[in-house]
């Protein structure tokens, strides 16, 4: 081969390293900001869905002029659970200490742990919905054909806009250890 070309296939091995180098980086990268994000967000109290709510701590006014529905809804992915609200709805008054129950059976002839992660609709209406106790906060480990009636305390933040009437509050429980929970 010619100088040129070996300087060329040179050249081009270099880079091949450097950019082999940048991804690597930004994989670590991309990889370590899953344990950043979660602290930043343990900080400032944002998306804290795994712990009681502070403020819910501190006593509220009732608001007595005013009802707000509150529909549960339940959930699995992947995971031979039967889970569901004991309730399908509620009505309160913003401020009210409110207490539900989800029941959750274990179908599998082995033990099973789940999370359950809550959602809202509408989306806002996270806000203001303050859970004291929830089986959310921890993975629950379940014996084959164990069932579990699981509390849920809340309240609802009296400064929650008035136009919003209903909130729906979604659990989805999902297995923790890895394996699958039955068939798809």
């Amino acid at each position: 081969m010619s100088p040129a070309v070996d300087e060329l296939a040179i050249a081009n091995r270099r880079l091949l390293k450097k950019l082999l180098v940048v991804a690597a980086m930004m994989f670590g990268f991309g990889f370590a900001l899953v344990p950043f994000y979660e602290k930043i967000c343990e900080v400032t109290g944002i998306r804290n869905v795994f712990q009681p709510d502070a403020a819910a701590a501190q006593s509220t006014q009732i608001d007595a002029s005013r009802e707000v529905a509150v529909e549960f809804d339940s959930n699995t992915q992947r995971l031979a659970w039967t889970f569901r609200p004991l309730q399908s709805s509620v009505t309160v008054h913003p401020g009210e200490l409110t207490q539900v129950e989800y029941e959750v059976r274990n179908t599998l002839d082995r033990p099973v742990t789940g999370q359950a992660v809550p959602s809202y609709g509408p989306r806002e209406a996270a806000l203001y919905f303050r859970k004291m106790e929830c089986f959310c906060f921890r993975q629950q480990t379940l014996a084959p054909g164990e069932v579990r009636r699981m509390p849920v305390v809340f309240v609802i933040d009296p400064k929650l806009p008035p136009e919003v009437n209903t909130v729906t509050l979604s659990y989805t429980f999902f297995e923790v250890d890895g394996a699958r929970g039955g068939p798809e």
